[in-house]
């Protein structure tokens, strides 16, 4: 279900589309069954892999490759000076990338201790508190002056409701909230005054909302992908350099070749033919 939507449509339509009850929420049974179908409510690790894999998935690169082939070669070569310089230049690289995915994980942990811990909601005619992640879609939130929002959910009763939504939109002052659609298409986070999120805080009033959205599809899940993602996705300069340096490695090794292949022509010994052909390939 796409959240987008739900802000453009009447309550009674939010109501049907999640086939629930604001006075009476969803069935024990269909919740376990949503449960199942969506996930626990809770921010996943995307791929997450442990720091020494992390760490050594910096020298996989086709460049970082080469430079290590030409320290290797350098060292045979007793170029000592140069394999060193080199070997720093790739650990220099990798020490930042590896800082940058930890820095990452620091920042999903931070915005996981933003999420609720716990949820009042409405459950066969019962007010109840569970823990957040049990949270399902559909499942109606019974919200009052103080509580942590534990999901994206849609307005369909409030009461002088006001939240905080600082956390996500940076609003220094807590909006007033309404279960009335908001007609604006494509309207912007900040304008969508008959929605709750995740993370955000109840600062006055009360109200009831259908969750919408659980997990990583709320807008603090969303932000958590983008923080564990970033880095990963390529720019169109980045694969264009990475192509260049391809291009030119490629090069450099087809003289190194032509080179080589001459010298033998002309009658060099074979060792020394080869030792001027590395030594090409490393100043290359």
């Amino acid at each position: 279900m796409n959240e987008l939507e739900e802000y453009a449509l009447t309550a009674d339509e939010v109501v049907e589309r999640w086939s629930t009850d604001p006075q009476r929420g969803l069935n024990d049974d269909v919740a376990a069954q949503r449960l199942e179908a969506f996930g626990p409510n809770r921010l996943e690790e995307v791929g997450g892999i442990s720091a020494w894999r992390q760490f050594a998935s910096q020298f996989t690169e086709f460049i970082i490759l080469v430079l290590i082939g030409a320290a290797v070669v350098s060292a045979f070569l007793q170029e000592w000076l140069d394999a060193v310089a080199i070997l720093v230049i790739v650990l220099l690289n990798a020490i930042l990338g590896f800082v940058q995915q930890y820095r990452a994980e620091r920042a999903l942990e931070a915005l996981k201790k933003m999420a609720a811990p716990l949820a009042t909601v409405i459950r066969a005619g019962e007010i109840r508190n569970i823990p957040a992640e049990e949270v399902v879609p559909g499942d109606v939130l019974a919200l009052e002056m103080g509580d942590l929002v534990p999901a994206d959910a849609r307005l369909v009763e409030d009461h002088l409701l006001q939240v905080d939504e600082a956390s996500l939109t940076g609003e220094s002052v807590p909006v007033k909230k309404t279960a009335r659609v908001v007609t604006e298409s494509n309207a912007p986070l900040a304008d969508r005054r008959n929605m709750v999120y995740s993370s955000t805080v109840v600062t006055y009033g009360k109200g009831r909302a259908v969750v919408t959205d659980t997990g990583m599809r709320t807008e603090l899940g969303k932000i958590a992908h983008l923080v564990q993602t970033v880095g990963e996705e390529r720019t169109p300069l980045q694969e264009r350099l990475e192509g260049v340096g391809r291009l030119l490695v490629y090069a450099c090794l087809i003289i190194v070749v032509v080179v080589f292949a001459l010298g033998l022509w002309r009658g060099v010994p074979l060792v020394e033919m080869f030792l001027t052909a590395v030594s090409l390939a490393v100043a290359a």
